[in-house]
């Protein structure tokens, strides 16, 4: 495999080439502000065993057992090793390997670094796990998510309680080499430097646009449920899972000082490259505009039991309402140019008319293609 730069002609990017459209506002965020934009990623996955019911080839979690469990990872030992070796031998560093919440679901959390190579390191891993599965006879799905509203395929078997797999993304600012989001650098409210609040208050602010290109499938907006991990609402808090950008304190960092933010509507189906630079964009925003964050949301807060789907402050409820929002987002049509989004909006509403045309058979397209 080779990742390159889509060219017009020697040393002309297009202006559709994902890895230079993250260059291009990388180099923004570095010349206006002297800021790097770090990336950790969570790489969630299922592995799946071929079996046969009713006749017809079906798949299973190749185990059963619950989070964390070392039995899972046993059962799953020899393409979990394979995996963290071929990942090593190109310099991808894996921090944490353990078996997730889903039947046979697993997590992968790579290294910390800057947003390039977390962008091509991601797609790599994507690729090596997908490969190696196959080497040993099962099926790596990184389908955001199998089961909802009582539909699933015939040919996946699911309990309705497993969780969707996304990739969820740890998020810093670095400046001179040196963590700027940490309060202990200038101290803040919430933990967080001015910098670092000002960053993700423009990601929160954007984050429906931002899904354009983050959830870029319908089956995307399926992951996103309550008591899953996931949140649905444009919502943060500090170190609650449950939301959708999550204010992190690590052990080993001074008591209350968030050293970064973790943001969860983010998945396989999205090109990397431009995900990331969506975050960077209205990072910038954030930035120029020196944007508070709103009030965090506390886990007893009712946005956790609150279900009306027409809530202004909700995530976008699918791939059409991301459409709808991000062309009414001027700040994205000036960065991104119109001819850009109107681009995207034909690739994603061929997406939309496909899932239409049947979910069973699109779902099968995610499960085996993603």
């Amino acid at each position: 495999m080779v990742l390159v730069d889509m060219l017009t002609e020697p040393g002309k990017a297009w202006q559709y080439c994902p890895r230079d459209v993250l260059r291009r506002f990388s180099t923004i965020l570095e010349d206006e502000f002297g800021l790097v934009m770090n990336v950790g990623i969570e790489v969630e996955f299922y592995l799946l065993k071929s079996v046969i019911k009713d006749g017809k080839e079906t798949w299973a979690a190749i185990d059963r057992s619950s989070y964390c469990s070392t039995a899972a990872i046993d059962v799953a030992s020899s393409v979990l090793e394979e995996v963290f070796v071929s990942l090593q031998s190109l310099n991808i560093i894996v921090e944490q390997l353990h078996s997730e919440a889903g039947k046979g679901q697993f997590e992968i959390v790579l290294e910390y670094t800057d947003c390039h190579r977390a962008a091509n390191n991601l797609i790599i891993t994507h690729e090596i796990i997908k490969g190696i599965a196959r080497k040993h006879g099962l099926l790596a799905s990184f389908m955001p998510r199998y089961y909802y509203d009582n539909v699933y395929p015939w040919y996946v078997e699911y309990s309705k309680d497993d969780v969707g797999s996304g990739s969820h993304l740890h998020i810093s600012l670095s400046k001179n080499g040196e963590n700027v989001s940490m309060a202990s650098i200038e101290p803040n409210r919430y933990g967080m430097t001015k910098i670092g609040e000002s960053f993700m208050a423009g990601v929160l602010d954007h984050l429906r646009s931002i899904c354009l290109f983050t959830m870029p499938i319908e089956n995307s907006y399926e992951r996103l449920m309550p008591k899953s991990w996931n949140s649905s609402y444009l919502c943060w808090g500090v170190e609650c899972k449950e939301l959708t950008i999550r204010a992190c304190c690590p052990p080993g960092a001074p008591d209350g000082v968030v050293t970064n933010f973790e943001i969860k509507t983010f998945d396989r189906s999205a090109n990397p490259h431009l995900g990331l630079a969506c975050i960077i964009i209205a990072g910038i925003d954030g930035l120029r505009r020196n944007l508070p964050i709103p009030d965090p949301v506390e886990p007893e807060d009712d946005v956790f039991d609150h279900n009306d789907d027409n809530d202004d402050n909700r995530v976008p409820a699918s791939l059409r309402c991301s459409i709808i929002h991000i062309f009414s987002d001027e700040w994205f049509k000036e960065m991104l140019g119109e001819n850009f989004l109107i681009t995207r909006r034909g690739i994603c509403s061929d997406e939309i008319g496909h899932y239409m045309m049947g979910r069973d058979e699109k779902y099968g397209h995610c499960v085996f293609n993603f």
